[in-house]
């Protein structure tokens, strides 16, 4: 039991989370944001009022960042997938080509049994008689 106790204690609390975890937005992306909520402002709108539109925006914006990266990376996987594609295809198409080319290198073959096939015949004729 003491074993298991020491093994609790020495977890985190569950409302922490890890620092990488934080969404970090960008100065440019807050100012960007601040400057869409005041040109929407309304009259009698206060300043509090105003940061959090500010605040919804940049995380409108994070978001929108976000999902282009996804799409950019999707796009960059089907990009590089053609181009295995087609490296594997002009490598089937050299080998392909180089067995060919092995073939009609040894022409000796199909003369060679064409040879012995009617000197078989012949013979086969010359003595059945």
């Amino acid at each position: 039991m003491a074993a298991t106790n020491a093994k609790k204690s020495t977890h985190k609390p569950a409302g922490t989370k890890p620092s990488a975890a934080k969404k970090v937005i960008s100065d440019e992306t807050k100012t960007e944001a601040l400057q869409v909520a005041k040109s929407t402002q309304k009259p009698g709108q206060t300043k509090e009022q105003t940061k959090l539109i500010a605040q919804g925006i940049e995380k409108g914006i994070a978001e929108y960042k976000k999902l282009q990266k996804g799409k950019a990376r999707e796009r960059d996987k089907v990009r590089k997938q053609e181009s295995r594609a087609k490296a594997r295809e002009a490598n089937i198409a050299a080998q392909d080509h180089s067995n060919i080319e092995d073939r009609a290198a040894s022409p000796y073959l199909p003369w060679g049994l064409l040879t012995l096939s009617w000197i078989g015949f012949i013979a086969y004729i010359v003595f059945s008689k």
